[in-house]
């Protein structure tokens, strides 16, 4: 029996660090507004309590925040998530483009946040990949889990979004490798889509999304109970 505890506490403790690591991710990948640099003395003491190669990534992220002003970071903000459609932070937009099939796949992201008692704010879109990861690090053990199927769902997205980031030299690369690292080796169909989305990108049919148009800049992004 203790060799079964120890193994259960093990895994509540990658949980637990699975966790932190989505919930700092989520902050950092938000804009960086006035409430998230007030943060990030806190964000240090907590990334600091992660093993190396979590650590280590988050940390670049956090002393680049933290070397530049914030009109300065506001603008490559913009620039770096809003200007280039390989590097949108709306995860579902890598699956689908600017479809039909992209509205219907943000209801499923609002249905889900709704099951585990959260709701998104009118004026942010439920795939922004800090909406994600913070429901995924927010709430009861079954929301997580909730959170992590919509992460795993749309894998393929969110590695080209790290890929994307590396290529670019930005410092906000370091979130995405910590989250990725969290999740499963890639494999099989994983490996494929993110290879066909490398090479092709989203979809570009324009059509049905009206309502969803999202807006020039993410300002305080979350998922909110």
């Amino acid at each position: 029996m203790r060799r079964l505890a120890r193994r259960d506490a093990a895994r509540k403790a990658a949980t637990r660090e699975t966790a932190l690591v989505h919930r700092v991710a989520a902050l950092v990948l938000d804009y960086p507004g006035p409430e998230l640099l007030a943060l990030l003395p806190d964000l240090r003491t907590a990334v600091g309590t992660l093993d190396g190669y979590l650590r280590a990534p988050l940390d670049q992220v956090l002393d680049h925040l933290d070397a530049h002003p914030p009109v300065a970071l506001a603008a490559e903000y913009v620039t770096t998530f809003d200007l280039a459609r390989r590097r949108s932070p709306y995860l579902t937009y890598y699956a689908y483009g600017d479809t039909r099939k992209r509205g219907v796949a943000l209801v499923e992201f609002k249905q889900a946040y709704r099951a585990a008692g959260f709701e998104v704010s009118a004026d942010e879109l439920p795939d922004h990949v800090a909406v994600v990861l913070e429901f995924a690090s927010t709430g009861d053990e079954a929301a997580q889990e909730s959170g992590l199927r919509l992460l795993l769902a749309h894998r393929a997205g969110l590695e080209l979004l790290r890929l994307a980031l590396l290529d670019l030299g930005s410092p906000y690369a370091g979130a995405l490798v910590a989250v990725c690292a969290t999740l499963p080796p890639l494999a099989g169909d994983d490996r494929e889509a993110v290879a066909r989305l490398a090479a092709e990108g989203p979809p570009g049919e324009e059509v049905g999304l009206e309502p969803f148009a999202p807006p020039s800049y993410m300002p305080g992004t979350g998922a909110r109970r």
